[in-house]
């Protein structure tokens, strides 16, 4: 096994926007990728998701923000 800890920072990012190595990933390790990147709850935002849901063409789901006091 290789030592993926001498992985830099921009090796990483090279990878990542290429789209020919990008390719090479399954479908289940995009999904690990995906679900992990982020660091936390502060990460995720409606415009993050609508976004994301944008980017993906997806239509046919929403979301809804909720206050700490339960309003809309």
């Amino acid at each position: 096994m290789e030592n993926y800890k001498s992985i830099t920072r921009e090796d990483f990012m090279k990878f990542f926007r290429d789209d020919e190595k990008l390719n090479e990933l399954t479908p289940d390790d995009r999904i690990e990728i995906f679900r992990t990147i982020l660091l936390g709850c502060s990460d995720f935002s409606n415009q993050l998701f609508d976004e994301i849901l944008s980017d993906y063409c997806v239509d046919n789901l929403e979301v809804i923000e909720i206050n700490k006091n339960g309003k809309h």
